[in-house]
C-alpha cells in the first residue's frame, strides 16, 4: 500500500476543491435566498418554519451534489 494520498501536492488539491466546492456552494445559496419573497434565515430561525427547513435542506443536499459531481468530472 503506498501513500500517494500523503503527498503535499494531493493534500493541497484537496484543500482547494473544498474550498471551491464550499464558495460555490454559499454563492448559490445567496442567490437563492435573493430569488425568494422573503427571507430564508429569518424564516427558518425567527419564525421556526419546519416546512421550508425541509425543502432549503433538500436544496442544500442537491446542490452539493452537483457541486461535488462538477468537481469530481
Amino acid at each position: 500500500m503506498t501513500l500517494d494520498w500523503l503527498k503535499p501536492e494531493v493534500i493541497l488539491g484537496t484543500t482547494m476543491y473544498a474550498v471551491i466546492g464550499v464558495f460555490i456552494f454559499w454563492i448559490s445559496f445567496v442567490i437563492v435566498d435573493k430569488i425568494t419573497p422573503y427571507k430564508l434565515w429569518e424564516e427558518l430561525v425567527e419564525h421556526k418554519n419546519v416546512a421550508l427547513a425541509i425543502v432549503v435542506g433538500a436544496m442544500c443536499l442537491s446542490i452539493g451534489n452537483i457541486v461535488a459531481a462538477a468537481i469530481h468530472g
